[in-house]
């Protein structure tokens, strides 16, 4: 325990003074906490030792974030989005892995590897889009909505992925386990749906007025909601991104919403720490050149690709242009990915770290990217910084 509060103390003193650091030269506070992690991690110079540990602590931020991006989103509304957005999503998916598939081929990797890779690399960051919008562009603008169905489109399919590669070594089970993974979502947004409409929405019009009850109760309903969806092979995101919608029509939503940010935001910091401390730098030598020419390569054309996308679905020019640049990277789905199918033993240390490397670049490329070019919460000017 006294390791852990002594890393944890590490984390945050190093996150705080590169974050001054970053504010003062105008750099995105993302690259900072990254760069924190490569600095005092095990790969650094080893400072912290439990990383594991908090790692599994950061994913509670990631948890919150899929939470309140939920409860801005009406139900009525997401269906909506998911019709005018699903066709844009599975085109660029597909254009994506097509894009890291052929790549890896080139470069050598073995077919096994490759497929992964390109299975691996075909998402958006949640974390990054969602971190980075505005919270009035999340709540009242167009923008953010199309963000967020497209992303949470992305991530059923990061979903279906991981149900992929867990049964790759059962062949015959594979299309099975995706038709149940299927079922059991519609069994679990079903469950919620009710829970909350006969059950927790008379409880929070009883309590509405005591905001530490209100408080305790949300974060109850989204981690109760999202072990559950984990026990049913959903994963904890997933869960808690709908036990977020199905609270978006209740008017004590903002006020939820409002009340969880800093608490989402400490464990964020957490989150990209660990994401430069998990780097293995001796094995990365070998494929930091063409982790970085995929790296720009996707920097380049994916926000291309989704412009060209969302004018052709007959939106304008600007808009299009700026949606694109913001999902522009790639996704903590594809850590998992790459971190799963090693485990399973079914691509190379070489492959996997070849995955990390990659989406790490386009997190920091894009973040330099957004934050230079469009408002968002930690703009480096007064025109740029929009809460």
């Amino acid at each position: 325990m006294e390791d852990f509060i002594l890393d944890l103390g590490i984390v945050l003193i190093g996150a705080a003074i590169l974050s001054i650091i970053a504010m003062i030269i105008k750099q995105p506070i993302i690259i900072a906490y990254i760069l924190c992690g490569v600095i005092v991690g095990p790969w650094g110079i080893g400072l912290v030792k439990h990383v594991e540990f908090i790692e599994t602590i950061s994913h509670l931020g990631i948890t919150l974030l899929l939470f309140l991006a939920g409860l801005s989103l009406h139900p009525q509304k997401l269906i909506g989005l998911f019709k005018k957005t699903s066709i844009i999503t599975l085109a660029n998916s597909l254009a994506a892995f097509v894009i890291a598939f052929l790549f890896s081929l080139t470069f050598r990797f073995n077919v096994t590897d490759s497929i992964c890779i390109g299975l691996a690399l075909m998402f958006s960051s949640t974390i990054l889009v969602v971190k980075l919008l505005p919270t009035t562009r999340l709540h009242h603008e167009k923008m953010g909505a199309i963000c967020i169905s497209i992303l949470i489109l992305q991530d059923l399919l990061a979903v279906a992925v991981l149900a992929l590669i867990r049964g790759l070594h059962l062949p015959g089970l594979v299309t099975v386990n995706l038709g149940l993974l299927f079922l059991k979502l519609l069994v679990f947004i079903a469950i919620i749906y009710l829970t909350e409409q006969f059950i927790l929405r008379k409880i929070m019009l009883r309590i509405e007025r005591i905001h530490e009850v209100i408080f305790i109760l949300s974060l109850g309903w989204c981690f109760g909601v999202a072990t559950i969806s984990n026990q049913m092979g959903l994963f904890y995101e997933t869960g808690a991104f709908f036990a977020g919608v199905v609270l978006a029509k209740h008017r004590i939503s903002l006020f939820i919403s409002e009340n969880l940010k800093p608490l989402r935001d400490f464990f964020l910091v957490l989150f990209f720490f660990t994401l430069g401390a998990e780097l293995d730098l001796f094995v990365m030598q070998g494929i930091l050149v063409p982790s970085i020419i995929l790296a720009l390569i996707f920097i380049v054309l994916k926000p291309w690709l989704f412009k060209r996308s969302f004018i052709w679905s007959g939106e304008e020019n600007t808009f299009s242009k700026e949606t694109g640049v913001r999902l522009g990277q790639l996704s903590e789905f594809s850590l998992l990915v790459a971190l799963l199918a090693f485990e399973l033993g079914h691509i190379t240390k070489s492959a996997s770290q070849f995955i990390q490397l990659v989406t790490i670049l386009t997190f920091i490329a894009s973040s330099y990217i957004v934050t230079l070019r469009y408002p968002t919460p930690i703009g480096p000017s007064k025109e740029l910084k929009k809460a």
